[in-house]
């Protein structure tokens, strides 16, 4: 888990880098947020499913289940963020913060659980 925590800071401040570039400060505080939160929830999906790896299909399925639930909850968070306050989470930079950091970690967790 810590190659992925890793991984996951560093795709953080390189998509918040490309955030600020692009949109300034603010946007990247929300793009840096929200690549935080990825990276908290890529572990805690990791942590479900790793006890049962060798475990039976059912039960390794019920976890990777959980696992992608998580990754939901984020992107509604991304839509509450954005939708309450858009001053503060510009929608784009909120999404791409997210979105840039949770899919190469996906990605990865296919290495992981092998």
């Amino acid at each position: 888990m810590g190659l992925t925590a890793l991984a996951g800071l560093l795709l953080t401040g390189l998509v918040s880098g490309v955030v600020y570039r692009v949109w300034g400060s603010q946007a990247a505080i929300a793009a840096a947020v929200f690549g935080g939160l990825a990276v908290a929830i890529q572990l805690g999906a990791l942590a479900l499913v790793r006890p049962v790896r060798a475990a039976p299909f059912q039960r390794f399925l019920a976890r990777w289940g959980a696992g992608m639930g998580l990754r939901l909850l984020g992107v509604l968070g991304i839509a509450l963020a954005a939708g309450l306050d858009p001053r503060h989470f510009p929608p784009l930079a909120t999404a791409g913060g997210f979105l840039g950091v949770l899919l190469p970690l996906l990605f990865f967790e296919v290495r992981l659980i092998r």
